[in-house]
């Protein structure tokens, strides 16, 4: 495991984790006082740092409503990302002995989810994960497939990736594919800041991409699947600007959007707007909050995408913690008819967050805003 040490920050690892500790108190303190007291809080209270632009847009509710109209049951599902329990990206963020995989289905079963993402932790035999999956009614929401059609002599893999995923889905019965282009992407790279050194393509590299995508998006809809992009932290996909560049060039028929409004709001995104802006693309969401304090550290000294996660600068909708008010987001996509996955998503680390109590604290504040 590295530290801040290894990529020789002027700030001492110590003083980080001190502040981490009080933090993690303060967080134990509310929740104490709030069973004490029984006082009535925001499910989702924005906190009131002066250096924060984004929560003054996505303005906090103190108690709030049930949406009107809400989301056709039928046509929504509710489910949980397995990044909570374990990490795709750096999987040593776990327990020590590691958490099974049987259990991370079972909580996520306990706690009235309908799917799940998929996690190298799951049964690579389709068989075997279709069973484990069965006896919890449970499913399978959405395979991962980094894209990377920016770098040279990367397409026939990324082809064959795409087409091994989209075969997986079939076989489990979904239509939900999940994209990112991951060329020179620096968000799995230790000590390295992923908002100042992430990629910027180049027009010959964007043109490459696009035309890859509208391929992918082809062969997806041709098969009865859908394609969503997600614009991610540290890729050369994240700003408004890449979003809006995105939409714009590739075609609608085939490349959808994936709302995560954890990684628009980590760059600096309102994802209230960007739901509003593009509500007749998104076809697919994840529900990730973000602990304002720890962005603004994250920001201040550079730190990795991977340190950050450490810290806890990912939390889930309905943690009093959460600087982002999901209902007016959440009121967008159900006006517009949204159809399709809303997916609980946290990077946590379990030996900070107990990722079963997290899973449930998402769940309960869904049902209270959606109904369901």
């Amino acid at each position: 495991m590295f530290t801040n040490n290894d990529c020789q920050m002027n700030k001492s690892s110590v003083f980080f984790k001190i502040k981490e500790i009080i933090c993690l108190f303060t967080l134990l303190f509310v929740f104490v006082l709030v069973g004490i007291t029984s006082l009535t809080l925001p499910a989702n209270a924005a906190t009131n740092e002066s250096n924060s632009s984004l929560v003054s847009l996505v303005p906090a509710a103190s108690n709030p409503p049930l949406l009107n109209p809400t989301f056709e049951r039928e046509k929504v599902h509710v489910g949980i990302t397995p990044t909570g329990w374990s990490n795709g990206d750096d999987p040593t963020i776990d327990l020590t002995p590691p958490i099974p995989f049987q259990q991370i289905l079972s909580e996520m079963a306990l706690s009235n989810y309908e799917g799940s993402q998929t996690s190298g932790k799951y049964p690579e035999n389709i068989e075997d994960l279709q069973r484990e999956l069965k006896i919890r009614n449970l499913t399978i929401s959405e395979p991962w497939v980094g894209t990377k059609f920016t770098e040279v002599g990367q397409e026939d893999e990324t082809l064959k990736e795409f087409q091994k995923q989209m075969e997986f889905m079939q076989q489990i019965g979904g239509t939900s594919i999940v994209v990112a282009e991951l060329g020179y992407a620096v968000h799995q790279k230790k000590c390295v800041d992923p908002l100042l050194n992430r990629p910027h393509f180049n027009n010959q590299q964007w043109s490459k991409m696009v035309k890859g995508l509208n391929t992918l998006g082809k062969l997806a809809k041709e098969n009865g699947m859908q394609l969503m992009y997600h614009p991610h932290i540290g890729t050369g996909v994240e700003t408004l600007t890449d979003i809006d560049r995105l939409m714009q060039d590739t075609n609608p028929e085939y490349v959808n959007l994936l709302l995560d409004t954890g990684h628009l709001y980590y760059a600096g995104v309102d994802p209230l707007e960007v739901a509003q802006k593009y509500s007749d693309r998104i076809k697919h969401v994840h529900l990730k909050n973000i602990r304002q304090s720890i962005l603004q550290e994250s920001i201040d000294t550079g730190r990795s995408f991977l340190d950050s996660i450490r810290a806890g600068i990912f939390t889930v909708p309905g943690d009093l913690a959460g600087a982002i008010d999901f209902q007016p987001i959440l009121q967008t996509l159900a006006t517009a008819n949204y159809q399709g996955w809303l997916m609980v998503e946290a990077e946590q680390d379990p030996n900070q967050a107990n990722p079963l109590q997290y899973a449930l604290m998402a769940r309960q504040y869904l049902e209270k805003v959606i109904g369901f």
